[in-house]
């Protein structure tokens, strides 16, 4: 066959059984990476040895990254198949749809200038928890070319392999990362309206979110600044609404809370007059009210652009509020990279689904 599947995963369970499934007679070699499970996932994948399924453990010695699972799945899959041509990257709580892979397959072959394509993911369980609803909304972007793809996507092997591979070091973003040098060698990424997969992120907590927030900032300051030059600014939007949603905006509410208590306490003095109580809560408190203002400007919007997508106010008022407290999560995994880098310590894995 001329496409093969590499498979990552920690601890999936139920969901890697549902995803190995889905592929198992499709493509071969199917090729599973594992990154330190302590549940039955390898044992699981080895039982379809017979039907070209392989598995492999990473070593534990080094800190698992899922760029480094799936370079390490990429190189048994051209050592089992040295001809393959496509390879499709899956994420072990993912399940693949029955015909996605021929629909990427074509799009490959039918344009030589593309790198990489991917199509629509979606949630299993959307209505589950708000979390997985807005994480549904997050996969549900417009077909076309696109500067990048997420870790469910199917990629051509030699364009890949010619770039270096992804990156080992990174623990979040590494395909955005990777699809920017490809993009410097003149190829494209393209997003199919074909349904691709179904992703199962099972959140159900806001720690969770703001976690997984948090691993984002990290990545994104990482991959924008830090990185090739093929990279540099790829996420510089995001990283400037971390710094003044996230930074700058809760030291300016601090400042001018601050602003608006000492007003209070200036017009209880008792010689000041009507006029000095009006020109003191105009100097010191109207910061405190434009800051506020502002906030709820951005909430607003937010909202709003969330209601034309399909949500319910209710969802919507949700979904910007999450976002705008995500701000200082991602503020908070910018400051812990560059702390790192500071001291000159490797990057550690930020999991959403930690417990502690």
């Amino acid at each position: 066959m001329s496409v093969g599947v590499v498979i990552i995963g920690r601890n999936e369970g139920e969901r890697f059984e549902r995803c190995l499934r889905s592929l198992v007679g499709r493509a071969n070699p199917i090729i599973y990476v594992d990154s330190g499970s302590t549940d039955q996932s390898v044992a699981f994948a080895e039982s379809f040895a017979s039907q070209g399924v392989h598995a492999v453990r990473l070593d534990m010695t080094r800190p698992f990254t899922a760029a480094r699972a799936r370079n390490a799945g990429l190189d048994t899959l051209l050592a089992l198949a040295p001809t393959t041509q496509f390879v499709q990257f899956v994420d072990g709580d993912c399940e693949v749809r029955e015909n996605w892979l021929h629909a990427g397959e074509k799009k490959l072959r039918e344009d030589p200038t593309l790198a990489a394509v991917s199509g629509r993911l979606r949630e299993r369980f959307p209505e589950k928890t708000l979390y997985n609803r807005l994480a549904d909304l997050e996969w549900d972007r417009p077909p076309g070319e696109e500067k990048s793809c997420g870790g469910v996507a199917m990629m051509r092997i030699e364009v890949v392999r010619a770039v270096g591979g992804f990156d080992p070091t990174l623990i979040a973003g590494e395909e955005p990362e990777l699809c920017a040098r490809m993009r410097a060698r003149g190829f494209r990424v393209w997003r199919l309206t074909d349904e691709m997969a179904w992703h199962d992120i099972d959140m159900t907590t806001r720690k969770q979110w703001l976690t997984r927030a948090r691993r984002h900032g990290y990545a994104i300051i990482e991959v924008s600044y830090f990185k090739t030059q093929a990279s540099r600014g790829l996420f510089a939007k995001q990283v400037r609404s971390a710094v003044v949603w996230g930074i700058a905006w809760p030291v300016v509410i601090g400042l001018a809370a601050m602003c608006a208590v000492s007003a209070t306490l200036i017009t209880f003095h008792p010689r000041a007059t009507t006029g000095d109580h009006i020109t003191t809560y105009l100097i010191f408190c109207a910061p405190l009210a434009l800051c506020v203002f502002a906030w709820l400007m951005q909430w607003g919007r937010i909202a709003l652009a969330s209601i034309h997508k399909g949500l319910t106010p209710r969802q919507s008022g949700a979904y910007a509020y999450l976002l705008m407290r995500s701000k200082s999560a991602q503020a908070s995994g910018m400051a812990r990279f560059l702390l790192r880098r500071f001291r000159k310590r490797s990057p550690r894995l930020i999991d959403y689904r930690e417990t502690s």
